[in-house]
């Protein structure tokens, strides 16, 4: 494989600390690479310098010759008095850009919803940045370096950039570099991953799935201090293998070897345990919202004259259950902030009823970190030690107290974090301190506005780890696919202002957008109004404590009215006995290529090291062997899933 780019004994160190000490990385061609590792460890600074944003203090970056390197920073300013057009395309003609099919690609999947020839100064903080990683990925480049490219990018965008990777370049063309906390993204484009951490870069094979599993691996032999850690990302792995299977079908790793790791883990909710709580705490009746409208003045015409009310939310039905767990999913626009104000109050309807149980105490992190605004200048510990001297976590015999100083240091924060002003934290650890503010007020109904904002993958693993022994009612909005997942229980949508369960989960939501994207878009009218069923506005009372739906739901397509087939269909008969018989005799066959794989690994770690020709023919042959262990895995997957595991 051609070398792309590469840095050698990098040093980076800033007045208070250092950042990367000696590190040596190397970026070839067919190399998708994910960078994970905690706020301020230095991987953006990583990023500049392989993009040739920075210079190292020590050490040097090299670019073979004819390599061409593009790079989406943070910030990715446009100009502002460019139109969008132009900040796209250049001063192509139409004809020219839409004749290219990455170009057309591009531009349909970013900024098809843009005013073409509007000025990019007028545009939304998340609208320019679509611009600025439209103008990056029109472009032809050997190696894209791209630092959060999924901020502001709904689950749609996020998939359709996805998809726009993989097909970017052939697999053994190419190189990309990637900063993002999305990890379904991670999993779903990235065949390598980096995690920076302690002033050294450490790789990893697979995506972020199989990343966690060789960082247990790594962690059950690490010294007593890191053992907390290891907890948390064993039973963060609990999830990937139990929680959804979807999951296990893209890392590249024995699912035996996972099951034997996680075998020991408890499931990562005690579900009946939160459901008593939580009914305990709320009683049977939290938020009712029935019949629902909510409608909108329309802008005024060109001439002043009114226009008629833009309905945003029609007769919405959902009666939310104690220790109920729900993501909301739908385009910008929506009305899923329309569908929180119900929730919380701030809003009220058009027509229909909104009714709350008496004891309910609901709260919102919102994007906005309202609740440190009067605290900037305070001590993050004088800020905390004002509210209550203990919290319990766990349920039933694994309930315990911690102190705020222990939830704080359960969140990342160091002992000398907690004399630091307010003002002077991290985003990320404003966002942490945030949430811990608001679960010390005890809420019963705690709603989530876009939570994964500013926070790295190990702190998104450390809030869901809290929210799993939370006790109460809990509300997600949010375009991180994989924290939605892994938080709720179920899944719904707004679909052209009608509200519908999602008995397949993002998946489903994707196939019915991808079917009808007008009518499942804003400005639509969502299909399936069967009522109580799950394509309905008049969704049931979910979450464990419902059963308003009953047991009878299908996933419907709207548009055909049919029943969805099941995306693996089930095997019976003399197809069940032969597909039995081809994973013995796959499990045969990657044993057999393990002891080979090893075989070489340890024939080419003890030859000459200076005899090139001979160490290139057996990595050629070792990667001919990984790609056949790949391939196969791919088939006892698909099998498995057929077989029923």
């Amino acid at each position: 494989m051609a070398h792309l780019l590469g840095g050698e004994s990098l040093h980076v160190e800033f007045p208070t600390k250092v950042v990367l000490d000696a590190v040596t990385v190397g970026v070839e061609d067919g190399d998708r690479i994910g960078i994970v590792g905690r706020n301020g460890d230095g991987k953006s600074t990583l990023l500049n310098l392989l993009g040739g944003r920075a210079e190292p203090d020590a050490g040097r970056v090299t670019v073979r010759r004819d390599v061409h390197v593009g790079m989406l920073d943070q910030s990715g300013e446009i100009d502002p008095d460019l139109t969008v057009r132009h900040a796209v395309v250049g001063d192509r003609e139409e004809h020219e850009w839409a004749s290219d099919a990455r170009m057309r690609d591009v531009v349909t999947g970013l900024v098809a919803d843009l005013p073409w020839e509007g000025r990019v100064g007028d545009l939304s903080g998340g609208q320019r940045r679509r611009v600025g990683l439209a103008n990056l990925l029109v472009g032809d480049w050997d190696v894209l370096i791209l630092d959060e490219p999924t901020n502001h990018l709904d689950v749609e965008g996020v998939t359709w950039l996805a998809e726009h990777l993989k097909r970017r370049w052939s697999s053994n063309q190419g190189g990309l570099l990637v900063v993002t906390h999305d990890r379904w993204f991670l999993d779903e484009v990235c065949t390598a991953t980096w995690e920076v951490h302690d002033q050294i870069v450490e790789p990893f094979e697979g995506g972020y799935a199989a990343y966690v599993l060789q960082r247990v691996e790594r962690d059950r032999q690490a010294a007593v201090v890191e053992q907390k850690r290891q907890n948390l990302m064993r039973k963060e792995l609990a999830w990937l293998r139990r929680g959804a299977p979807a999951r296990t079908s893209k890392p590249r790793f024995r699912i035996d070897a996972a099951n034997q790791l996680i075998e020991d883990v408890p499931p990562i909710r005690d579900a009946v345990e939160l459901t008593r709580l939580a009914t305990s705490r709320l009683g049977k009746d939290v938020v009712d919202i029935v019949d629902v409208s909510v409608s909108y003045p329309g802008p005024p015409a060109a001439d002043g004259s009114p226009t008629p009310d833009r309905e945003v939310l029609r007769d919405v039905t959902w009666r939310i259950a104690p220790g109920e767990r729900t993501g909301i999913l739908g385009v910008n626009g929506a009305g899923k902030s329309t569908l929180l104000g119900l929730v919380t109050g701030a809003l009220d309807p058009t027509s229909g009823r909104v009714k709350r149980g008496k004891t309910v105490n609901v709260a919102t992190l919102t994007q906005e970190l309202a609740e440190l605004k009067d605290v900037g200048r305070e001590r993050v510990s004088d800020v905390v030690g004002r509210k209550r001297t203990t919290y319990q976590v766990g349920t039933g015999s694994s309930a315990r107290d911690l102190t705020p100083g222990q939830l704080l240091e359960r969140l990342g924060f160091t002992s000398a974090q907690l004399q630091t002003p307010v003002q002077d934290l991290s985003g990320g650890q404003r966002r942490r301190l945030q949430l811990l503010l608001i679960l010390l007020d005890e809420p019963n109904v705690l709603v989530l506005d876009e939570p994964t904002n500013d926070m790295d993958t190990d702190m998104l693993t450390a809030i869901e780890d809290l929210l799993d022994s939370w006790p109460g009612t809990l509300i997600v909005v949010s375009h991180d696919r994989y924290l939605l997942e892994r938080v709720t229980d179920q899944q719904y949508a707004i679909f052209g202002g009608r509200f519908r369960h999602l008995p397949g989960g993002v998946d489903e939501y994707l196939r019915l957008r991808a079917a009808d994207p007008v009518r499942t878009g804003a400005e639509g009218v969502g299909g399936g109004d069967v009522e109580g069923g799950p394509g309905s506005s008049r969704a049931g009372r979910g979450g464990s404590g419902g059963s308003d739906r009953g047991t009878s739901e299908r996933m419907v397509d709207p548009h055909a009215g049919t029943p969805a087939r099941p995306s693996t269909p089930a095997l019976s008969g003399a197809a069940l006995h032969a597909a039995r018989k081809e994973i013995e005799s796959i499990d045969r066959r990657l044993t057999r290529l393990q002891k080979d794989i090893d075989g070489l690994h340890v024939s080419m770690a003890e030859h000459d090291q200076s005899d090139f020709v001979w160490l290139g023919e057996q990595t050629g042959a070792l990667r001919d062997l990984e790609e056949e262990v790949a391939s196969l895995e791919e088939r006892w997957l698909d099998l498995s899933e057929q077989v029923g595991g």
